[in-house]
């Protein structure tokens, strides 16, 4: 930089005797300059009279800032500042690390309330990436629309186009250190971009298409101020609407085989993306919407060209980033083929998937994070989605410290990507339910701060970080830092809570289950009748059992391993107690924010009541459980008063959050599926859930009462009723029809003779299939029905990769369209040969409905009236070495 003497400075120290100050920098660097503003207003502020200039003063009267950039340090964002007699240097490695120490220089002025006299201080981030997430969301489908379908409009996301949201947004990020912000969309490409080739794939009017290029242009250089990357996430494959009803298919189809015109459309759509957008990143999302066995094509052969193809275009040879992100994919296979294409690649994988569980993972998903890390490009960690945390609000910064160092240490990652705490799919508001909607970003400050902290800096000493965080809080609620201490003590105790309940006793750590609504004892007692999500207990949490490990030991007499139910119901109570009795003691010290601290104490009191619920239900759980070996009623007899007692609990739950809350869970749709379907916006509320639990209740003591009144001790349960099958005419080929009974060989052969069979499906007419046509080609099936009906599908309950998987909201979330994920019938025919066979029903309207089912082993059982009762059970069909579920006392 030149430093020129300039004598408009000179003349402002020579008529004032206010306070004077000089900062220097190089304006036109957005970032620098950026700094230098917020130095300059921080000053202004405590009555420093301020001149900004790009050039030096020869003779340095009062005091004079320089910020500057010095490339002589290699590690990207450091920075140093340094004192000597009246001069304060601001330097950084880069622009970035420029701005942080200007950033830095304000935090310290804001302390104080002047310039450091003295000063000698250099920092800079562990972590390469520390980013946010915002979803283009929204918390029910469009009309007409599938999953993740939701084009840029005004109508349906008025706040992208608040200029004003924005800057508060991208402020609160600079002022955490956060140097990236993900924007997750399905499809962004035919609301941001038009092709020649494809005019008819635009999904918004040439206004709002203005709309979306004044405002994308805004954020990306609102953004690089603060020296933060945009990246752009896309799901695969998905295409616009306009552009599938040109071609007659449907915008997402997870059977899908490549289609050459699709494979054209996206790859033209990303070209063009990057020669509108340079300096925006791509994170590619390969999983939900397609098979994994295409993937590497995908990637290598249509991503990976388009990004190229728009660098060609603009004459450019510097690869912007692309993030691969592993879910539902093979992403070590995927990096390896891809990286001799394109070096500039990073990979993101869930840090505890779709939850926060612990600060110990470990298992399968540790060690993809594992693979990734080595894959010889950065590896980012993803909290996710946070599905065990909405909607109460979470700020446990000891929690997140050890969670960031697990990323280090465990993982391998190095860098951040963080979803709102809570209301993902309502963004930007938060769950509260007050006259004036509030904002997640306010509520959850917390969230973000902490998050940005550790990410910046892991290795902090424990008691400075108790004092640091008493003194944030007491500052906000205007507390002595005994009281802000109490604060954070409430915080840490709650901040246990769901993680180590979902680790335990959950069925996933996905969004199709919202563990603050609760569990129902037929998914404690039999969570895989629930389909447990597979790797699930084995990484997401310490070694430890649940609950169906721990009845059989108990009941063995032999030795627990690791974490038990019992411990961490014990916990979670004492956490809930001991975060009341904190957050009771700061009460009479808050002087400010009093009603955002009501809030937080009424969270608080949330948490305590529900451990005290959920302990009732695990109680009531494990004396159910010692029944099956026992087959004592005297078990169930003391089961009893706990199911009581969670029914107590939950009403004063109910009581807590219908004048506080409107909702539960931000994702109001059929892909909740835990503890009850979500269809339609239901359910989404602790006053919604009560009569189900209720219900439980009386099933469980009609039962009893039956068991009593037994001469036994037994009763016969009543059978299912048989299914009425429907006539639909057939319009692709089979291998003929079948009737679907006792004795029936469903594959031709001795080994898939049918031996015993739910009565529910003894009315049905299966269609027949190779077997070894379905594992190399997948399962179609064409056919046309005169009025609405459910196709019966009977899938094996086995991993073995011969037979097909079934609807896993987890890695499709498209997997419930037809209402296909959950199990109608658990264990509903026993085979001689093959695995057991759950049924799951897909709803079609009157028409012509074609089918199809990826590659692997699957029955197709037959059709019936979709109006037609279906009560879904577990038909108990199970080997002699099995034990019989006991879910059957709660229906």
């Amino acid at each position: 930089m030149r430093y020129l003497s300039i004598i408009l400075i000179f003349i402002i120290f020579s008529c004032t005797t206010k306070k004077q100050v000089a900062i220097i920098g190089d304006l036109e660097s957005p970032r620098i300059k950026f700094g230098v503003e917020k130095l300059s207003e921080v000053l202004v502020k405590n009555d420093y009279v301020v001149n900004v200039s790009s050039e030096m003063p020869n003779d340095k009267v009062n005091r004079v800032i320089i910020v500057s950039e010095k490339t002589d340090n290699t590690k990207k964002e450091s920075f140093r500042i340094s004192a000597s007699e009246n001069i304060i240097s601001v330097e950084g490695t880069d622009a970035s690390g420029t701005l942080y120490g200007a950033l830095e220089l304000v935090d310290r002025i804001k302390e104080t309330n002047e310039l450091p006299s003295e000063i000698n201080f250099n920092d800079s981030p562990e972590m390469v990436l520390r980013g946010t997430v915002i979803g283009l969301q929204k918390t029910a489908y469009l009309e007409g629309r599938g999953v993740y379908e939701y084009p840029y409009t005004p109508e349906n996301f008025p706040w992208f186009y608040d200029k004003e949201l924005w800057v508060k947004y991208l402020d609160m990020m600079v002022e955490n250190r956060f140097n990236s912000l993900y924007l997750w969309n399905g499809h962004p490409f035919a609301s941001l971009v038009k092709l020649d080739d494809y005019p008819f794939a635009v999904e918004v009017s040439d206004e709002d298409f203005k709309k979306n290029e004044e405002i994308f242009k805004f954020i990306t250089e609102e953004a690089d101020k603060r020296g933060i990357w945009v990246i752009q996430m896309f799901y695969n494959i998905i295409v616009s609407k306009p552009f599938a009803e040109h071609y007659n298919i449907k915008t997402q189809d997870r059977s899908r085989p490549i289609v050459p015109v699709i494979a054209d459309y996206t790859q033209k759509s990303i070209a063009a993306f990057i020669e509108k957008y340079p300096n925006v990143g791509l994170l590619v999302a390969l999983g939900e919407a397609m098979e994994r066995e295409y993937d590497v094509e995908w990637f290598t052969k249509t991503i990976i060209p388009g990004v190229q193809e728009g660098l060609k275009a603009l004459g450019k040879t510097e690869e912007p980033p692309i993030i691969l992100r592993a879910h539902d994919t093979d992403a070590p296979v995927v990096m390896e083929k891809a990286l001799p294409l394109y070096k500039n690649l990073y990979t993101m994988n869930k840090y505890n998937g779709e939850s926060l569980t612990t600060y110990e993972p470990r298992g399968p998903w540790s060690e993809t994070h594992r693979q990734l890390s080595e894959a010889g490009s950065i590896h980012i960690s993803n909290v996710h989605i946070l599905a065990n945390l909405e909607p109460f609000r979470y700020g446990s910064p000891d929690f997140i410290q050890k969670s960031v160092k697990a990323m280090h240490e465990v993982h391998g990652a190095n860098a951040l990507h963080l979803y709102p705490q809570t209301s993902y799919w309502d963004w930007p508001y938060a769950p509260d339910k007050t006259e004036n909607r509030l904002l997640e970003i306010e509520r959850d400050w917390i969230w973000y701060k902490a998050w940005s902290r550790y990410a910046w800096n892991s290795n902090r000493d424990r008691n400075d970080e108790i004092g640091f965080w008493a003194e944030q809080l007491a500052t906000k609620f205007g507390t002595d830092t005994e009281a802000g201490k109490n604060i954070l003590k409430a915080y840490e105790e709650t901040g246990e809570i769901a993680p180590k309940t979902l680790r335990r006793f959950g069925i996933t750590e996905g969004n199709r289950q919202t563990l603050l609504l609760g569990m129902f004892e037929s998914q404690l007692v039999n969570p895989y009748k629930w389909r447990v999500y597979p790797g699930f207990y084995e990484s997401c949490g310490p070694v430890g059992e649940i609950l169906l490990e721990y009845a059989k030991k108990e009941w063995e007499n032999t030795p627990h391993e690791g974490e038990t139910p019992v411990q961490i119901i014990n916990e979670i109570v004492a956490h809930g107690k001991q975060a009341v009795l904190a957050i009771d003691k700061a009460e009479a010290h808050v002087t400010k924010e009093k009603d955002e601290f009501t809030r937080l104490k009424n969270d608080m009191y949330c948490y305590n009541t529900f451990a005290n619920f959920f302990s009732e239900k695990v109680e009531t759980a494990l004396l159910v459980l010692r029944y099956s070996y026992s087959n004592d009623i005297a078990d169930l007899d003391k089961a009893l008063p706990h199911l009581e007692k969670s029914i107590a609990y939950y009403q004063e739950l109910v009581n807590l959050t219908k004048g506080t809350y409107l909702y539960a869970n931000s994702m109001q749709t059929a892909q909740r599926r835990i503890p009850i379907g979500g269809d339609d916006g239901n359910n989404k509320t602790w006053e919604e859930l009560m009569p189900h639990y209720e219900r439980e209740l009386a099933n469980f003591k009609r039962n009893l009462n039956l068991l009593k009144a037994s001469k036994d001790g037994k009763i016969v349960r009543e059978e299912g009723v048989p299914w009425e099958q429907v006539e639909v005419a057939l319009l692709s080929e089979s291998n003929g029809i079948y009737n679907v009974k006792n004795g029936t060989k469903v594959y031709g052969i001795p080994e898939s003779e049918i031996v015993e069979i739910a009565p529910e499906l003894q009315n049905l007419k299966g269609v027949s299939y190779v077997a070894e046509s379905q594992n190399e080609h997948g399962t179609t099936l064409k056919f046309k029905n005169n009025k609405t009906v459910k196709l019966v599908v009977g899938y094996f309950n086995t991993d073995q990769k011969r037979f097909l998987f079934p609807p896993s909201l987890e890695t499709n979330a498209a997997g419930n369209t037809r209402g296909e994920a959950e199990v109608v019938l658990a264990n509903a025919i026993k085979l001689k040969g093959l695995p057991r066979v759950n049924i799951h029903t897909y709803k079609f309207e009157s028409g012509e409905n074609e089918l199809n089912l990826g590659k692997g082993r699957v029955l197709i059982l037959g059709f019936i009236d979709a109006n037609q009762e279906v009560t879904s059970r577990d038909v108990g069909l199970i080997g002699d070495d099995e034990k019989e579920a006991v879910d059957w006392l709660f229906y």
